[in-house]
């Protein structure tokens, strides 16, 4: 159990609860984000999961209590809790019956505002969305799994986890990380298809046993920009010329832009010819028109949902894409801490034939300058 220092100076939270988060889930909704939606989980008889999930997490620092100050979002969204286990807290925003992804959003603004040495919030993905429009990276943030869509990096493993986190990272023992900051789109998954999209990132404690580690973004520790730089250089080393790169989202290939002075989109695909951007954020049918008769290549590093290197956050590489520049021609890169954490990589192109043909061949990783490893593909 850990001990605080004898007299450590008093920590601030910040704390958000959003009362509805998960309420679809055991209703088989796999998802609570809209209010036609949520009447629905209500309609089929679905009950408030978040509150008790928050109340777990703040009983796991309760041997901190008295060196802890938490501004709480009013009523159900932090206040209640945090009142019944005796806390010292402010609040912010109003009371309300209902709440919805504004309430949310002002909360977060409210404590971003008033400052705190981390943001906690209880929620899913859409909780995440809302919480990332009001921080940004102004702060570090963690999220108690609460909701039913849980895609995006900053998520403990459970509500107790959370707790120990909190307690590492206020009194100094764990780094930051850049997390990502995934949903995925309700409508297509209750259809049956699972599509999942990068929004962004933010900062997140980082510990790799308590925290969703196969959603890594990456850390900003020296030795994590070192091995992005150094593998970032391999490939720049190996760039061919008259071939067309089409280069995916991340801050590890966003590196290999960085290192050849090149502006490129964090979150987008974008093409490079004789080592200049020649386009930004393309879409599938910019890249079939750009490639279409002239040799490719395709730059990726695993993106999101438990290690996916196609089929999240980079839909524009589609099966299309890739059965034109063929499988021979993907590079994949990812830093040592990253792929120390992943047993296996994962395709959802869309296409069964193509996802069977990774899984056949499985990938060879590039995770260090002229360093490479073979992962299997499932």
């Amino acid at each position: 159990m850990f001990t605080p220092k004898t007299s450590p100076d008093i920590k601030t939270i910040g704390f958000v609860v959003n009362p509805v988060a998960g309420m679809g889930g055991a209703v088989g909704l796999k998802g609570t984000d809209g209010e036609q939606t949520l009447q629905q989980a209500i309609a089929l008889g679905a009950k408030p999961l978040a509150a008790k999930r928050a109340e777990i997490f703040l009983t796991g620092l309760l041997v901190v209590k008295s060196h802890l100050k938490l501004i709480v979002g009013a009523g159900d969204m932090g206040e209640s809790e945090t009142k019944k286990l005796g806390y010292t807290y402010s609040v912010v925003g109003e009371t309300k019956t209902k709440t919805t992804a504004k309430d949310t959003k002002a909360v977060a603004e409210a404590i971003v505002k008033a400052g705190v040495d981390l943001l906690v919030y209880c929620g899913g993905d859409g909780t995440t969305r809302d919480i990332q429009k009001a921080v940004g990276m102004k702060l570090a943030v963690l999220g108690v799994p609460t909701g039913v869509k849980m895609h995006s990096a900053l998520f403990a493993i459970s509500p107790q986890a959370a707790s120990r986190v909190v307690i590492q990272y206020l009194w100094g023992y764990l780094p930051v990380q850049e997390a990502e900051v995934m949903d995925i789109n309700e409508q297509a998954f209750r259809a049956g298809h699972l599509s999942a999209e990068l929004y962004g990132y933010m900062l997140s404690p980082f510990e790799p046993h308590l925290i969703q580690g196969n959603k890594l973004a990456s850390s900003v520790a020296t030795n994590e920009v070192e091995n992005q730089a150094a593998i970032a250089l391999y490939v720049i080393e190996k760039m061919q010329s008259g071939i067309i790169y089409i280069v995916g989202p991340g801050t590890t290939t966003r590196t290999v832009a960085d290192l050849l002075e090149q502006q490129k989109t964090l979150l987008g695909v974008d093409l490079f010819l004789d080592k200049k951007i020649i386009a930004q954020d393309v879409n599938e049918k910019q890249i079939l028109e750009q490639i279409n008769h002239r040799g490719a290549k395709i730059v990726i590093t695993p993106i999101g949902g438990q290690g996916f290197i196609f089929g999240r956050g980079n839909q524009q590489i589609s099966a299309k894409v890739i059965g034109q520049v063929g499988l021979d021609n993907i590079l994949i890169i990812a830093t040592k801490s990253k792929l120390d954490r992943l047993n296996s990589l994962r395709v959802d192109t869309g296409e069964v034939r193509l996802d069977a043909e990774f899984k056949e061949r499985g990938v060879q990783v590039i995770f260090d300058y002229n360093a490479v490893r073979d992962m299997t593909v499932e």
